[in-house]
């Protein structure tokens, strides 16, 4: 019996293990694929429903406001016409960024819902 007739079991099974190893790296490769897709998507979810709630904030103070007359010694005119919405919408995202009033949850689990994710 010649040495490569004795070392081709060997070989053989040496072959079947590496692909047993690649079938098992791709599958690794793909899982972590998987996992990163859905934290980008979790990601994307959490800013819309912030930025939502931001808008529905900066409609409601501007609404809020809509009212209110200013003293023209020291506001009113078009500068202040012009920046109250600026205003308005800086104020939304600091409480929106600061935790909220709770609607950015709200939403976000709705839309991780009809994505079938789950809540973390």
């Amino acid at each position: 019996m010649s040495l490569l007739s004795a070392l081709a079991p060997q070989v053989n099974t040496i072959a079947t293990a590496a692909e047993a190893t690649a079938k098992t790296a791709r599958n690794v490769a793909k899982t972590a694929l998987g996992a990163a897709d859905e934290a980008a998507k979790r990601a994307k979810i959490k800013e819309t429903a912030q930025n939502f709630e931001s808008s529905f904030l900066s409609v409601m103070f501007q609404q809020m406001s809509a009212g209110v007359k200013t003293d023209e010694t020291f506001g009113g005119g078009q500068g202040e016409e012009m920046f109250k919405s600026v205003l308005t919408d800086a104020m939304s995202k600091q409480i929106t960024k600061a935790g909220g009033i709770g609607l950015a949850a709200s939403i976000q689990r709705e839309m991780l819902k009809m994505q079938g994710l789950k809540e973390q």
